[in-house]
Parts: C-alpha cells; sequence; structure tokens
C-alpha cells in the first residue's frame, strides 16, 4: 500500500526533474546560438533582421494560445531564455528595435505570475528600451492579480517594481504611492532578508508622494531602486543620469555599491 501512495509523488518528481533539465539543456544549448546570431546581425540586413521579427511575433502570439498540457512553467522558463537570446543580441536591436520584449512577457508572466524576476526584466525592456511603459505595466498589473503577500515570498517586489514604473514612466504618482504603499506591506509581512529594509525604502517613497506628487526624492528613490536591481550597465548609466539630473548626488564605493544624496530642494 505504501509503495502504490508514493507512486504519483515519485512520478511528479521525476518529471520534475526532467523539466529542470530540460530548462538546463535549453540555456546550454543556446549560448552558442547566440553568439551566432551575434555575428550574422552584424552581415544581416535590416529588411531581413525585421522579418524574422515579424516571424518571431508570430511565434509568441502561437504561444500564448498554445494548451500548456501542465507545463506552464516550463514554458515560461523556455520563452525568457528565448527572451534573453532576444535582448542580447545588441547588432540586431541596433538595426531594428525592442519592441518585442513585452511580448515575451505576455507568455512568461501569463504562463508563471510567480516568476518575480521577470518583473524587473519586463520594466527594463518594455519600459526603458522599447519605450512602452504603459503595456509594461498593464502585463505587470495582471500578473499581480495572481500573487498573494507572502506568496511567492518576494512577491512585494513585484508591486515595488509596478510602483517604479508607474512614477517615473507614466508619471502617475497617484498609482505609484498606491503600489509602493502595498509594497511596504507585503514586504513587511516577509521573512525574506532584506525585506524590513525595503520596506522602509518603499514607505518613505509613498510617504514622500502623498506629500508631494511631483517630489523629486521620491523619484530619486525609485531610481535608486532600479539602480540596485538593473540587470545590465545601460540601465545602471541610465539610472546614475537620471539622479543627477534630478539634483541627486552619487558616488560609487570600494565595493561596488552606490551612495545617493537626495536632492537638497524636493
Amino acid at each position: 500500500m505504501q509503495a502504490r501512495s508514493d507512486q504519483p509523488w515519485q512520478q511528479a518528481l521525476i518529471a520534475f526533474l526532467i523539466i529542470c533539465a530540460s530548462v538546463a539543456a535549453i540555456g546550454w544549448l543556446q549560448w552558442p546560438q547566440l553568439l551566432q546570431l551575434k555575428a550574422g546581425s552584424q552581415a544581416a540586413s535590416v529588411t531581413e533582421l525585421q522579418r524574422q521579427v515579424d516571424q518571431e511575433r508570430l511565434r509568441l502570439s502561437l504561444l500564448q494560445k498554445t494548451p500548456s498540457f501542465g507545463f506552464d512553467n516550463l514554458i515560461a522558463d523556455w520563452t525568457f531564455l528565448s527572451f534573453l537570446q532576444y535582448f542580447g543580441d545588441e547588432p540586431a536591436r541596433q538595426k531594428t528595435d525592442y519592441q518585442l520584449s513585452p511580448d515575451y512577457f505576455e507568455v512568461i508572466l501569463s504562463r508563471d505570475p510567480y516568476f518575480i524576476q521577470a518583473y524587473t526584466f519586463l520594466s527594463t525592456s518594455g519600459s526603458i528600451y522599447a519605450g512602452a511603459p504603459a503595456r509594461a505595466t498593464e502585463i505587470m498589473q495582471r500578473g499581480l492579480q495572481s500573487l498573494q503577500p507572502n506568496v511567492p515570498p518576494d512577491s512585494f517586489y513585484a508591486w515595488r517594481q509596478l510602483g517604479i514604473d508607474q512614477l517615473l514612466f507614466l508619471g502617475d504618482s497617484q498609482a505609484a504611492q498606491q503600489s509602493f504603499l502595498t509594497a511596504a506591506q507585503w514586504a513587511a509581512q516577509s521573512a525574506l532578508p532584506g525585506s524590513r529594509e525595503s520596506a522602509a525604502l518603499s514607505r518613505q517613497t509613498a510617504d514622500f508622494l502623498a506629500a508631494n506628487p511631483d517630489s523629486k526624492t521620491a523619484q530619486v528613490s525609485a531610481w535608486v531602486m532600479v539602480l540596485t536591481s538593473a540587470p545590465d550597465d545601460r540601465t545602471r548609466q541610465t539610472a546614475i543620469r537620471q539622479i543627477r539630473s534630478l539634483g541627486g548626488q552619487i558616488s560609487q564605493n570600494p565595493d561596488g555599491t552606490f551612495g545617493v544624496r537626495p536632492p537638497a530642494k524636493d
């Protein structure tokens, strides 16, 4: 009897291990392909590259409608790897653009809204690179409907990311204030290391916005959050420029971290 009751659990474990191995194998196989794509993109014409983008857009559209048969996480991970390949092909993106970025996250976050790191990549690629913050925040908001405080434990980061985009890229300080307040409330319930500091920073930003919707200090605070979570150097440099343009002072410490002073006048 015991052997029979354990069998479904063992089968599920085996299936999970196969999925993990598959994702790792896909990543390993796609790395040399990315290098080849970069080399090929330098010689490819804009017309050819645009044709590839159109094909990829169609593939992602079909992927949104494809039944998952219980493998939503695998589809999300596979799509994320495809996004990294697309995003990392700088020669191709310089000849075309980053407009396809949100399409990847339509698939990723609809399949796995608990993939918290995806919200940061969506913000960077969708709002900063593709210049489509309205669509990026819309995708985030749909994903957030599936989250709860502590489910997953780092879910507060997604609310914080939404607040950043609402404030910095949409100019909606009222919506941003509410998102930062929710991020603070959720972070206060989390047992993750650093959650208390995150809660304090998010609440402080929400308070700044409540007192002054046009607060430069709040904007600097949001750019500091972008700076500390930036997945690439271009985003980091953008954050540094924006902090300085708002009147903030920034310096890099010997350990690689940054020290920031808010503007003298808010």
